[in-house]
């Protein structure tokens, strides 16, 4: 071989080595991902809680970029105290909120997990510390402020790289290396991102929709303007945060349905496209995907209901039970529990119903199927009522009804014109007089977002059953309530 093929095989091998050591430099920056730590994993709790699900490689925010943006745009939150003011459940000595999962994926990613929207939190006394209640109803979570702020930061103009390095620089030393690629590519990347998004959450910007509030979310809008990619419309369906324990009591077999309205067939199909929206894409490895899926489903099926923390009176209760036996076991301790009741009979609002429709249904059906997903999936065919709800734990799962516009067990007892037509939602403190959180705007007003019941999508008309009942018996029936 002469001095020119020596030569360029040279050039060839040292192309070669740059070309690999590029590519597993690369790979090594961005695209490796590292288990999470033993003491998340190892515990069905924690896994819940703090779990990956797999979102952070598409959905997921540069863990620096997330931790400075309240420090850069405080304004943005609905209040003082970083992502606290959003009601996240907060755990005292974890880095991140119940529901925030942390995990590299070539860089250290945050995302969601399910018990953002599904871990509860509650107070026994001004002065005690919250218990929390894995699988239950996050009625503190303010998760439209919670979009709008990652949206809001997006869109100014101070999201760039010398405003969010100067930050990142004062909480932490990132090597050159890692210095370079948040300003040069992550912060832009993470920019352009949120602001594609912008569209598909356009319809929390319209003047003449109001805020969701604490607690709640527009499950079905969320589907189709991020699953589906539907154009906006005029519906708006907020509904309150349901709890998921003791899940196994759903049985599809007997005709029962999943979600308010009963547009789901079983948990299965909830579960999976609860997990494909926090994903914000296909999965990775369906295979994977779905084993966590099932991990999900053993979870929330096999977690019973928190028993009720405060003294409960056993002889009131005993003659509440039969007032329940008599007024309400129809509907929730009967084979119509689980089953669509039809709106003309509970009256209740039908704006949750109007979100959603058989079209949509087939819609999201196939894009999931394209997936290679298969499961049981959305009811093909119109919405036409509201499930009767199973009552296990209804005492941690106020505010009432299905778009949660009644603040307590023992006001939904009373006839609507009597309900309050205003109260605070997201108040951790319980009221066990009551049977619910306290909602009164001197208390409630610090924290708490305002429902008001003329508002859209904030109606408390309709479940009327019980409330002609003496006032001792409503007492009595509440008090049985407590039981369950």
């Amino acid at each position: 071989m002469g001095n020119l093929g020596r030569s360029l095989l040279a050039a060839l091998v040292v192309l070669l080595v740059l070309g690999a050591g590029g590519a597993i430099f690369t790979w090594y920056k961005f695209f490796r991902e590292e288990p999470q730590p033993e003491w998340i994993t190892s515990d069905p709790d924690m896994r819940f809680k703090y779990g990956s699900i797999g979102a952070e490689r598409d959905a997921g925010i540069p863990y620096w970029i997330f931790y400075v943006l309240p420090r850069v745009f405080p304004e943005k939150l609905p209040g003082p105290g970083g992502y606290a003011s959003l009601g996240v459940v907060w755990e005292e000595g974890q880095e991140l909120p119940v529901g925030f999962s942390k995990k590299v994926v070539g860089f250290p990613r945050v995302a969601n997990n399910c018990a953002a929207c599904h871990t509860a939190s509650y107070r026994t006394s001004a002065d005690s510390a919250p218990v929390l209640v894995p699988t239950g109803p996050n009625h503190t979570l303010n998760l439209w402020a919670f979009f709008r702020f990652l949206i809001d930061c997006a869109k100014d103009p101070r999201f760039n790289a010398d405003n969010l390095m100067g930050e990142i620089r004062l909480v932490t030393d990132l090597s050159f290396i890692d210095s370079v690629i948040y300003r040069f590519l992550l912060i832009p990347i993470t920019k352009k991102t949120l602001l594609e998004r912008e569209e598909q959450f356009a319809w929390l910007y319209r003047k003449d929709f109001p805020p969701w509030g604490r607690g709640r979310d527009d499950a079905m809008n969320l589907t189709k303007y991020f699953m589906i990619r539907w154009p906006m419309d005029d519906s708006l369906g907020p509904t309150d945060m349901p709890s998921l324990w003791n899940l196994k009591k759903y049985r599809p077999e007997q005709g029962m349905r999943m979600n308010f309205a009963g547009d789901s067939h079983d948990p299965y199909s909830v579960i999976i496209d609860s997990a494909l929206g926090l994903l914000g894409a296909a999965p990775k490895d369906n295979d994977e995907f779905l084993a966590q899926v099932r991990w999900l489903q053993d979870y929330v099926s096999n977690k019973p209901a928190p028993k009720y923390p405060f003294p409960i009176d056993a002889v009131k209760a005993e003659r509440g039970k039969v007032l329940f036996d008599g007024s309400c076991a129809a509907c929730h301790a009967s084979s119509r529990t689980g089953t669509v009741v039809p709106l003309a009979e509970v009256g209740t609002s039908r704006d949750r119903l109007d979100t959603w429709n058989e079209k949509a249904a087939i819609e999201a059906n196939r894009v999931v199927a394209e997936m290679g997903i298969e499961r049981p999936g959305l009811v093909e065919e119109p919405l036409r009522g509201y499930i009767a709800a199973f009552l296990d734990g209804i005492w941690l799962r106020a505010p009432y009804l299905h778009n949660g516009s009644v603040p307590t067990l023992r006001d939904l007892l009373e006839p609507p014109s009597q309900r309050p037509a205003v109260f605070w939602r997201g108040y951790d403190l319980y009221d066990p007089q009551h049977v619910g959180f306290v909602n009164s705007e001197a208390e409630a007003g610090r924290f708490g977002t305002r429902h008001e019941v003329s508002a859209k999508g904030g109606s408390n008309q309709g479940h009327t059953f019980g409330t002609s009942l003496p006032a001792e018996d409503k007492d009595a029936l509440v008090e049985y309530l407590k039981t369950l």
